[in-house]
């Protein structure tokens, strides 16, 4: 029986895609079982003539017109109806029993409204370097991919906590969608735990993970603005020199660099100005 036919909804997980017309990409994403014992919403971002359309009962699809992954996200917070909702994308590889450990880690960490977790690369080394299960605070966020978040719904939604539509893929700052949302929830009161357990697999070598990109050094500045002001610039120098002992920046790439993260900073600032942003 799919989990959908019974009448307590406990788990839904909340998937971002892009141009679908068939479910057939839901495979790969549960290789230990199937699709249909899973309460899924699917925001398919896609044109008018390319449309997903589902026949099972589990399966919600809204196909969006818009663009950006953090009005996908939005889109399906707005829409989803499960207690304890998972932040998902079309490219992961869920491990058995992942749901179980979300809804034990929620039953044995009351307290918590947000719960993180671990994943795994393609090659099954840790994407991360993680620590042992913990409260978090707002150096632990900085580890969190949004593919890892779990959080109870009525919480996150009476805290009015929603992703930044100017920081994610497809919009101005291409990075850190997951790190501000999470760090609103903690700016709201709620309570983060990291749960020390592995849930999926995922590739490396992903958009999000573009070291020393021009596009990350961009997004990279403006975030640094956000947080420290005017001590961003001397993050942002701080964090290419990091980058360049890392191997991800050649030395004689690093003006150029500095000066793609202050225009991200000049960009963020015409936000702030207009009222699109705030500190």
């Amino acid at each position: 029986m799919s989990i959908a036919t019974k009448t307590n909804l406990r788990l839904e997980i909340l998937i971002s895609t892009m141009n679908r017309n068939s479910l057939n990409f839901l495979e790969k994403l549960f290789p230990n079982s199937s699709f249909k014992n899973f309460n899924l919403l699917i925001i398919n971002q896609t044109t008018k003539t390319c449309v997903l359309v589902s026949k099972y009962a589990n399966v919600r699809v809204i196909n969006s017109f818009a663009k950006g992954l953090t009005n996908s996200r939005n889109l399906a917070l707005e829409n989803a109806k499960g207690s304890i909702c998972l932040i998902a994308d079309d490219d992961v590889i869920y491990h058995p029993n992942f749901d179980d450990i979300i809804i034990k880690s929620f039953d044995t960490h009351t307290e918590a409204d947000v719960i993180t977790f671990k994943m795994k690369d393609l090659e099954g080394k840790d994407f991360k370097t993680y620590e042992n299960s913990k409260w978090h605070d707002l150096k632990s966020l900085k580890q969190v991919n949004s593919v890892t978040v779990a959080f109870k719904l009525e919480k996150i939604k009476a805290s009015n906590v929603q992703f930044n539509p100017n920081f994610g893929l497809g919009s101005t700052f291409e990075t850190a969608d997951e790190y501000i949302f999470l760090r609103d929830c903690l700016k709201a009161d709620l309570k983060l735990w990291f749960q020390s357990q592995y849930l999926l697999s995922h590739d490396r070598d992903s958009s999000g993970r573009a070291k020393g990109s021009n596009r990350l050094v961009f997004a990279r500045g403006a975030l640094f603005y956000k947080y420290y002001g005017c001590k961003g610039y001397l993050k942002l120098i701080h964090y290419l020199l990091l980058e360049k002992k890392k191997g991800f920046i050649a030395n004689e790439e690093i003006l150029q660099k500095f000066k793609i993260g202050l225009n991200g900073i000049s960009v963020y600032k015409k936000l702030l100005k207009i009222g699109e942003e705030k500190q």
